[in-house]
């Protein structure tokens, strides 16, 4: 058997490729969208993709099923409460498919969504124990799918946790404690608050280590895993409809226009959003007026998917060389509408329309706030950053409510946005900036260098 994870750091993201060398037959399980990579490996093993299985509509990421099905022909699968609406085999609870020697069972383990299965991998015929599981956003390492996202239709939170609590009584906790589980994400992902760095573990360790899975009662494990979950950015519920339908394929290999000075500016006053992709620091030295900084650097498409709403013509002001990995990872959240991109390092030719950021350190922030002035404080971290500790008398507004809530803030009054390092606030900064606030700063690493030098 061949078996290999494809972690994303990016996105805390993991889909696998499953093969049987004696067969040659391949499946791909919860596939990114730019799939070139599963279809190098699988023909480096000599294999050929046969089937794609998704665990749910993941409402993350748009997943690659419709791209690898067009260029492998493979077969795509979801479990039966699924309703895809492109041609797919819906999986009954306890159904093999078939690889050859390898068989993968799948389990119907709804709660994180209605519709969530989980794979149990068998590596030969007539094994006790199975290889592994692949639990996507059923079961994670250290914590379990959060089941109160608003991407399933007509149910709770508290329906989905009581689904969520038999599933994995039932379906997961059943197997061996040997049985390795391997999810579909990671640390950094908002599907749920307590995730791990370890990207694979066994049935036993999280029988005896994951806080979730101690839990005797479906009320109190709802409880606990509903309390104090991050927000989810704001293009989950997009990317969770999108997941059901068909729509047209990436062509990862497709280049982006890029434009000239005049073209740029053009586009800008026609209301396309201008996202210079660069660190904060380059864009705070130099960027054009009315462009929000998210940069490529840090969590890059889950915060544009934050501030940025889908159905928005978008130019990437990048530095020459990174406007492919700019557009291709919007492209997997589903953004499509990346229409051009522009040289950061032409940025000289439209001098007039070049704006300079203010980035406070600590010790000057205290200053500022120790002077008297009137001065507006925004905290753009999520809720439980929040409450664990903040300034006394800052605004709280997450990063991604900040657009839609500019309205709450006062535009003439001197703002001086915080996150916790320094990233979130240079992206805040700039959605006001570009908002017509006119005196923004934001605070050179964030609360951490804060507290250092001034009570909270």
């Amino acid at each position: 058997m061949i078996f290999e994870q494809f972690y994303l750091e990016c996105l805390s993201q993991a889909s696998y490729l499953i093969g049987d060398t004696t067969s040659g037959a391949a499946a791909v399980v919860d596939p990114r969208r730019d799939v070139r990579q599963y279809v190098d490996a699988a023909a480096a093993h000599g294999l050929r993709i046969t089937h794609v299985l998704e665990t749910h509509f993941h409402a993350d990421f748009l997943s690659g099923h419709l791209e690898l099905a067009a260029a492998t022909g493979a077969e795509i699968c979801y479990g039966s409460a699924a309703k895809p609406q492109f041609p797919a085999r819906l999986l009954s609870d306890g159904e093999t498919v078939s690889l050859g020697e390898v068989r993968l069972e799948v389990r119907h383990t709804p709660g994180h969504t209605p519709e969530s299965i989980s794979i149990v991998v068998w590596e030969r015929p007539g094994d006790a124990t199975p290889y592994g599981v692949l639990t996507g956003d059923t079961l994670f390492i250290g914590d379990v799918g959060r089941p109160d996202l608003l991407v399933s239709v007509g149910k709770t939170a508290d329906e989905l946790g009581r689904m969520l609590f038999e599933s994995i009584a039932t379906k997961l906790l059943t197997l061996p404690d040997a049985t390795r589980v391997f999810p579909a994400h990671g640390a950094g992902s908002s599907c749920g608050k307590n995730l791990s760095t370890e990207t694979s573990s066994t049935i036993g360790e999280q029988r005896a280590t994951n806080y979730a899975l101690q839990f005797r009662d479906a009320a109190s494990f709802v409880a606990a895993v509903t309390e104090g979950q991050p927000e989810a950015p704001g293009y989950f519920v997009y990317d969770a409809v999108r997941n059901q339908q068909q729509r047209p394929v990436l062509d990862e290999s497709a280049r982006p226009a890029v434009l000239g000075a005049a073209e740029l500016l053009a586009a800008r006053d026609r209301g396309a959003q201008i996202v210079d992709v660069r660190d904060p620091q380059a864009f705070a030295l130099g960027h054009l007026r009315g462009s929000v900084n998210v940069g490529l650097a840090g969590r890059y498409a889950e915060y544009a998917g934050s501030v940025i709403a889908p159905d928005e013509d978008m130019v990437l002001v990048a530095e020459s060389g990174t406007e492919q990995e700019a557009r291709v990872r919007l492209a997997r959240i589903g953004y499509d509408r990346a229409i051009a991109w522009f040289p950061a390092e032409s940025l000289v030719e439209v001098p007039a329309e070049v704006r300079r950021a203010s980035r406070l350190s600590a010790p000057e922030f205290a200053e500022v706030r120790a002077s008297g002035r009137d001065l507006q404080v925004v905290d753009v971290r999520g809720q439980g950053e929040f409450a664990s500790g903040h300034l006394d008398g800052a605004v709280h507004i997450p990063v991604a409510q900040l657009r839609r809530r500019a309205g709450e803030l006062r535009p003439d009054v001197p703002t001086v946005v915080y996150c916790a390092g320094g990233y979130r606030s240079s992206i805040g900064a700039s959605v006001l900036r570009a908002a017509g606030f006119t005196d923004v700063s934001d605070v050179l690493g964030g609360f951490e260098a804060i507290r250092q030098v001034q009570p909270a």
